[in-house]
C-alpha cells in the first residue's frame, strides 16, 4: 500500500547521534518504495511507448539516458523530490528495473523495450468510483494492488473535458490478477458501494451488443475499444516513411483534413492505400450529432436534406443502414436547444414514418463521429489522387481545349484526353458507396456532408489543407 509522506513528517534536527525511530525508518522505506515504483512505472513495458513526452526524451540520445531531474519535475514526483536528489538516487538504487550512470545524474531502462502481450486480456472495466477527489488515484491503485501486481489504472474521462466517468480500466501484471479480481468474494466494493466490474472484453462485447452492431461494424468497435487511445510508439516504428530516392527518405506530402473545427492528418499507409485518420487524432464535440428513430428500414437523403439546408450552412451528414429502424445525422459543431427543436418540427418524417429525434449517448456519437472522419478522409485522398493524375500537361487539349495535342477532339475537348476528364468528373458519384459494407446482408448508406471535409457529390473538391504547398483543392 502506498503511503504519502509530506515533509513536514520529516524530523527537523535530526543528528547522526540520533538514530531514528522505527516509525520514521518504516516511513523512509515505504517513501522509498513509492518513489521507486512511480519511476518503474514511467519505464514500464506498459508506459513508455504508449507516454509521447517520455518516449522523446528514451529517444533523444543513443543510449537512451534520461536527466534524473527531468524525472524528478514529474507531478507525481513532487513529493519525493521535496526530500532532495539523494533521497531519489536512494530510491533507484534499490530497483533492477532501471539503472543509474555513474555520475548519478541520469537514469535509463536495465533492459530491452518489449511490446507488451495480452495487454487486452489482462485488463478490466470497474465502474461505481464516484466523483474525483485528491489523492484518487493512489487510492485506486493501493484497491487493485489487493488483487494482484498492477501495471496501470487508467481513470476514464470524458472525451475533451477532464471529467472522471468515475470508472477505470485496470491492467494487471499478469492473468491471476485478473482472475482473483473477477472472482473475489465478497463482491469488490468501493466506500460501501459494490461495483459493476468485468473484463476488458466484456465490456467491449457489451457495448457492440447495445449499440447493436455486427460484422465489420462490431469488428471495428471491438479494435477501437481494445486498443490505446494516444501516442503509441510500436504503430509509430512500423509506419516508417517507404518511399525512398537516392538513398535518402522521400516524405509524402501531408493532407489535412478539416473536420469538426480542427485540422487532422489523413494516412493512407494501411494495406489497401485508402485514406483513414487515427482515431486519437479525432476531436470529439459532443452534442454535434441527432438520432432518428422510427424510419421503417429506408431513408430518403435528399427529402431529409431539403429542409435543413434553410436552416444550417453546412448539408449535415447521414448515416443509415438498410433496414434498420434508426440513423444519425452529424453537423459541424455542437446543436443549440433552438436547432434540436428546429429538426424535430421540420423533420417529423422519414420515409413516410413519424420518428422520435434523440441525442444520442457519449459512446455512440463518438463511434459515429470516428466512423464520419474516416469516410471523410476516403473521400479526400481519393479525390486529391483523382486531380493529380489528370493534372498532368497536355497542351491545350489536356485541358479540354481546341484539341491541341489531344487529338481531335475540336471544341468538346482533346478527344481521349476529354473523356478522362469527364470520367474524372464523374468518379465522386462512387465514393459514398464505398462505405458499405462488402460481403454482409446490410448496405451501410452514407451522404456526404456538403461541408469542408467531404464536399457534396459531383461538386469540388473539399477544403484540404496541405503541406509543401500541395494545391489539393486546385480545380
Amino acid at each position: 500500500m502506498s503511503v504519502s509522506v509530506s515533509t513536514d513528517d520529516a524530523p527537523t534536527s535530526l543528528t547522526a547521534a540520533e538514530p531514528a525511530s522505527p516509525d520514521l525508518s518504516m516511513h523512509d522505506d515505504e517513501s522509498l518504495a513509492a518513489a521507486r515504483k512511480q519511476v518503474e512505472f514511467y519505464f514500464a513495458d506498459s508506459n513508455l511507448p504508449y507516454d509521447k513526452f517520455m518516449w522523446t526524451l528514451h529517444t533523444a540520445n543513443a543510449d537512451h539516458w534520461v536527466p534524473i531531474k527531468t524525472v524528478s519535475s514529474f507531478k507525481r514526483m513532487r513529493e519525493h523530490t521535496a526530500k532532495g536528489p539523494e533521497f531519489i538516487l536512494r530510491a533507484l538504487k534499490t530497483t533492477t528495473e532501471v539503472e543509474v550512470d555513474d555520475e548519478g545524474e541520469n537514469v535509463r531502462r536495465a533492459t530491452e523495450l518489449q511490446k507488451p502481450k495480452d495487454q487486452f486480456e489482462r485488463s478490466v472495466y470497474a465502474k461505481g468510483f464516484g466523483k474525483e477527489e485528491p489523492g484518487l488515484q493512489q487510492e485506486l491503485e493501493a484497491f487493485f494492488e489487493k488483487y494482484g501486481e498492477v501495471n496501470a489504472v487508467r481513470m476514464r474521462r470524458v472525451d475533451g473535458k477532464k471529467e472522471f466517468k468515475g470508472s477505470v480500466f485496470v491492467e494487471f501484471a499478469d492473468i491471476a490478477g485478473v482472475e482473483a479480481f473477477l472472482s473475489a468474494e465478497p463482491k469488490p466494493s468501493w466506500k460501501g458501494e459494490e461495483l459493476l466490474v468485468m473484463s476488458k472484453e466484456a465490456y467491449c462485447d457489451m457495448k457492440i451488443k447495445e449499440k447493436g452492431l455486427t460484422g465489420k461494424a462490431a469488428d471495428l468497435r471491438k479494435d477501437t475499444i481494445s486498443s490505446r487511445k494516444g501516442f503509441n510508439a510500436f504503430r509509430e516504428m512500423e509506419n516508417p516513411s517507404k518511399s525512398k530516392s537516392n538513398g535518402k527518405s522521400k516524405e509524402k506530402p501531408e493532407i489535412l483534413l478539416e473536420f469538426m473545427g480542427e485540422r487532422i492528418r489523413v494516412y493512407d499507409d494501411n494495406e489497401d492505400g485508402i485514406g483513414y485518420v487515427k482515431t486519437e487524432d479525432v476531436p470529439f464535440v459532443r452534442g454535434a450529432t441527432l438520432k432518428f428513430t422510427g424510419c421503417g428500414g429506408d431513408a430518403n437523403f435528399t427529402e431529409m436534406k431539403a429542409p435543413l439546408r434553410d436552416r444550417f450552412a453546412r448539408v449535415p451528414y447521414i448515416q443509415f443502414s438498410k433496414g434498420d429502424d434508426f440513423g444519425l445525422v452529424g453537423f459541424e459543431k455542437e446543436l443549440k436547444e433552438d436547432e434540436v427543436e428546429y429538426v424535430k418540427e421540420n423533420l417529423k418524417t422519414v420515409n413516410s414514418n413519424e420518428v422520435v429525434w434523440t441525442i444520442p449517448d457519449e459512446e455512440e456519437e463518438k463511434q459515429f463521429q470516428i466512423d464520419r472522419a474516416n469516410f471523410a478522409a476516403k473521400s479526400a485522398l481519393s479525390r486529391t489522387q483523382m486531380r493529380k493524375g489528370s493534372s498532368g500537361r497536355g497542351g491545350r487539349g489536356g485541358r479540354g481545349g481546341r484539341g491541341g495535342r489531344g487529338g481531335r477532339g475540336g471544341r468538346h475537348g482533346g478527344g481521349d484526353r476529354g473523356k478522362t476528364r469527364d470520367k474524372a468528373k464523374d468518379a465522386p458519384q462512387s465514393i459514398a458507396p464505398s462505405e458499405s459494407q462488402t460481403g454482409e446482408k446490410r448496405k451501410r448508406a452514407v451522404e456526404p456532408d456538403g461541408g469542408p471535409d467531404v464536399g457534396v457529390r459531383g461538386a469540388g473538391v473539399p477544403t484540404i489543407a496541405a503541406a509543401k504547398k500541395v494545391k489539393a483543392d486546385e480545380s
